[in-house]
């Protein structure tokens, strides 16, 4: 989550949204990611939606079983439909996200199979976020 936070930072040094995301399996990361939306003008260009696409072009697959993703903000709606059909192995987030998270769904929309972890540096991803808002302001 550390090296997710970092990727937020990134984020938060271009103006983005500072979320962060990076994929590993067996230990080994195999993309970093954070949010590009403003850079790439792509309302998709959310920190896992490019994780994703880095870490299924660098396996030569699409499906991400063995996947462990941390994130640090719980994934939108979108960003959820598109690891459930990379049928993530396990997602890991920071902070919540009360608005627009996909937990606030009355079902799980992630795959069946995929294990949720939350809370991880959930302080440390907020702070972020928070300063990120308030400077926005």
């Amino acid at each position: 989550m550390e090296i997710a936070l970092k990727e937020a930072e990134a984020a938060f040094l271009e103006g983005e949204i500072p979320v962060g995301a990076v994929v590993v399996i067996e230990n080994t990361i195999i993309a970093k990611a954070y949010n590009q939306t403003e850079r790439l003008t792509d309302v998709s260009a959310h920190a896992e939606m490019m994780a994703i696409t880095a870490a299924t072009g660098f396996l030569g697959a699409k499906y991400l079983t063995q996947a462990r993703l941390y994130v640090t903000l719980e994934p939108c709606i979108m960003c959820a439909g598109a690891l459930a059909w990379a049928q993530l192995g396990t997602l890991i987030y920071g902070a919540t996200d009360e608005r627009r998270g996909f937990a606030r769904l009355k079902e799980n929309i992630l795959h069946p199979k995929t294990k949720i972890i939350t809370n991880i540096l959930k302080e440390d991803c907020e702070a972020i976020l928070k300063k990120f808002f308030k400077e926005l302001r």
